[in-house]
């Protein structure tokens, strides 16, 4: 007769042989999907107007999905060690790229965020985020202690954003200081600081973020127009107002897909920044939700590989993976925010959903660093469970 120790071991699930993570790769493959479908049905009209052709920016988006799985591959071969050795040569890398664009750089609707590389464009801020992120955890790794004993080491990567926060808002480019802003606090914090370095800190930062509002007249119409949208609906208001009769029209299961009225040239952005919009008109709410739940499960499991990571002594790739998943959450909360009405109209993608060549393949790239963190993770773990079994 079988034993009850006999019968737990049976019903218990079998650990994972897979040395990368399952519900990460498939979470990212159906948000990059969904995406594909969804950029196709929402560029077909602004497609048809610029390139006389429906498909025209869903070839390109299919352009950056196959390079975005070149990258993938790329960056999941690169050993953490790698990262970890030149993350100080890469936030300089970040630098010049940021000094560059604003002398080279290709300017569209009053910004200057873009590098021209041949037919397309490369968003340079977009990579340095990603640099400025591998410092930042090479730096908690080095200075943890000071970080968490006295000001000067909590200072100094604060006034290594502000360089890079300067540089970028001369583009202008708001939106991805807040991220970093956002994610750099929530690093700080996990590392140990101080209650009172880190609330001073988000104090100082939303009282300079307001300034920054206050007095660029471009930034303010945003706000007034987030505040009330209907007061000015043909003007500061249009983008938000359209993007909410999108959302009004719904329901439960939406008008099915390729039936949205807003994408038809009435809403702006509609297969980039706006694109949540669009998929809430066509797939409705269990759409919406789907979409929300398959973001989640990229954030979780981003923050479990980081929290595994630092469980087995690998601070850098702990906190980079971290990182890496607060970026993901606080933008996917921006973009779907301003979309909803319920933040500042933002122009910051929607993670693997939205078109985006630069946004998507800097996000892809940190998807493979988070599979390499989960394998080196897995590795080291298994090798000391089999040393420790020879014993």
């Amino acid at each position: 007769m079988m034993t009850f120790a006999e019968l737990r071991m049976q019903l218990t699930p079998k650990q994972s042989n897979a040395l990368f993570d399952v519900p990460l790769m498939y979470a990212m493959l159906c948000l990059i999907g969904i995406g594909f479908v969804m950029v196709t049905s929402a560029s077909m009209p602004v497609a048809e107007r610029l390139y006389n052709n429906p498909y025209g920016i869903a070839m390109r988006h299919g352009v950056f999905l196959g390079l975005g799985f070149v990258l993938f591959w790329f960056s999941t071969s690169v050993p953490m060690s790698w990262w970890k050795k030149c993350n100080p040569y890469l936030l300089f890398f970040g630098l010049f790229l940021l000094c560059l664009v604003l002398v080279v750089g290709r300017e569209v609707n009053g910004s200057k965020r873009w590098i021209p590389i041949g037919p397309i464009g490369f968003q340079v801020a977009e990579a340095a985020k990603l640099y400025f992120f591998s410092y930042i955890a090479g730096y908690l790794v080095r200075k943890r202690e000071e970080v968490q004993e006295n000001l000067k080491g909590f200072a100094k990567p604060i006034a290594v954003f502000a360089v890079y926060a300067l540089l970028i808002l001369k583009q202008p480019d708001l939106g991805t200081v807040v991220v970093m802003f956002v994610t750099t606090v929530g690093l700080l914090f996990l590392a140990g600081a101080k209650l009172w370095q880190f609330f001073m800190l988000i104090l100082t930062g939303i009282g300079l973020i307001v300034v920054l509002i206050v007095f660029e007249p471009y930034r303010w119409r945003r706000v007034t127009g987030f505040l009330d949208p209907w007061d000015d609906p043909f003007g500061a208001g249009y983008q938000l107002v359209q993007s909410l009769m999108a959302y009004s029209q719904g329901g439960w299961f939406g008008q099915g897909l390729g039936n949205s009225v807003q994408k038809l040239q009435y809403l702006p952005e509609a297969h980039n920044d706006f694109i949540f919009a669009v998929i809430a008109e066509e797939l409705g709410f269990v759409g919406v939700t789907s979409i929300l739940l398959l973001l989640g499960v990229l954030v979780f499991r981003a923050l479990l590989i980081g929290q595994k990571a630092l469980k087995h002594g690998k601070e850098y790739e702990g906190y980079f993976a971290l990182a890496i998943g607060i970026w993901f959450a606080f933008q996917t909360m921006v973009n779907i925010g301003a979309s909803a009405g319920i933040l500042p109209t933002k122009g910051l993608t929607l993670p693997f959903v939205s078109y985006g060549g630069s946004s998507f393949l800097i996000m892809v790239i940190a998807a493979g660093v988070l599979q390499r963190i989960d394998f080196e993770t897995k590795l080291s773990s298994r090798q000391a469970t089999a040393r420790s079994g020879r014993r």
